[in-house]
């Protein structure tokens, strides 16, 4: 035989060994490859799992003790699941808010639930979707009027809670206070901000409503809570009022205006109108509102000397909208506000018997008026 033939023979076999014994190894190092992600998969789903089932079981099944937790007006899916985490009621938040949003929950109704800590997440849907309410946790309610003052609601507050209306009054003029409730509405609060010379802050924006006491209550929740509607409510107007070119702390102005001068709506968005005229004429208002807020008083008639009080709230002696709202206006007022009727009147005045409003385009049909259905 052909030696060189035999020699090419050996080194083929040779290298086909060395091949197979190459393709072995390569198969076993994907074979440890594999099976070491597939463990680091099994051991990664287990801690994953592991970890949701833990943040999915109750807090405590042994704590069957209620606690009370209030849901706000305007509070999301997840502003409850941070409460629940917060009061300790639930493990996780994120995992159970995941676990809302596969659930039909609807708008949160506003109101004190009593959840305790041996609650499954399916447990407390129940309680919030069914608007479970527990009337127990509530120990008085607050009326607060269309058109009241912040001294008023401070002194309705007292009346019906053991908030006394001094706390309530310091702690809305507190400055740090504010400051924490300007980061937390800063739609609503900014504008108020950079207004001069106003006489407490807060006027104007503690909404009109009726409010829920509870155990757990002081002058700052309950300030919180009345600042959170007005927030509420405002939230269907803010892109309108930017539209418009105004700021949130005008409009509120004008509307406490508005809510004091005009009854109907009708008349509302009139009177609107006409301080609007008289706003871009360089006009005073001319509010008698105005005078009754910068004396501190409340009364039927203002009188020629009452005109002269020396204040920035006085819009017989200053032009321009004042420092601020006057009161607390009602959304029929903001919205007559914001949908004015379109006029040239820049006078108006009131019956004060029968409540009806008489506009005019002149002093002289003004004066005229005002002998009719005031002097006489």
């Amino acid at each position: 035989m052909d030696k060189s033939i035999d020699t090419a023979t050996h080194e083929t076999k040779k290298r086909n060994q060395r091949h197979n014994r190459e393709d072995q190894v390569a198969k076993k190092i994907v074979w440890l490859i594999v099976t070491a992600v597939m463990f680091v998969v099994l051991v990664v789903g287990f801690v994953v799992y592991s970890n949701v089932s833990y943040n999915f079981q109750p807090y405590n099944v042994k704590d069957t003790q209620k606690v009370e937790v209030e849901v706000e007006n305007g509070y999301t899916l997840r502003d409850l699941a941070d409460v629940l985490e917060e009061k300790k009621l639930i493990r996780s938040a994120s995992m159970f808010n995941f676990y809302l949003k596969t659930k039909d929950i609807g708008d949160l109704q506003a109101g004190h639930y009593a959840i305790s800590p041996s609650m499954t997440f399916d447990e407390i849907i129940t309680v919030i979707k069914t608007g479970r309410v527990d009337k127990s946790l509530v120990l008085a309610t607050v009326l607060v009027k269309e058109g009241v003052t912040l001294e008023d609601i401070a002194q309705v507050v007292a009346q019906n809670t053991p908030i006394d209306a001094q706390t309530f009054m310091a702690t809305a003029q507190d400055e740090a206070f504010i400051a924490e409730l300007v980061s937390k509405y800063p739609d609503l609060l900014t504008s108020m901000t950079t207004s001069q010379g106003v006489k407490y802050k807060l006027e104007g924006y503690l909404f009109p409503a009726t409010y829920d006491y509870v155990k757990a209550d002081d002058a700052k929740s309950m300030i919180t809570k009345m600042v959170d509607k007005t927030n509420t409510v405002m939230n269907r107007y803010y892109a309108t009022i930017q539209s418009q070119n105004k700021t949130v702390h005008q409009v509120l102005t004008m509307a406490s205006l508005a809510e004091k001068e005009g009854v109907t709506d009708e008349d509302r968005r009139k009177i609107v109108s006409v301080f609007n005229n008289r706003l871009v004429a360089n006009m005073p208002l001319q509010s008698d509102i105005t005078v009754l807020y910068a004396l501190g008083v409340h009364k039927e008639l203002v009188t020629y000397a009452d005109l002269e009080v020396d204040s920035p709230y006085n819009l017989y002696k200053h032009t321009g909208y004042g420092p601020g709202p006057f009161n607390s206006p009602s959304e029929s007022a903001i919205t007559a506000t914001l949908n004015p009727e379109q006029t040239d009147y820049l006078y108006f005045v009131a019956d004060l018997k029968t409540g009806n409003v008489y506009y005019s385009r002149t002093i002289e049909e003004h004066n005229a008026l005002v002998e009719q259905y005031v002097n006489h």
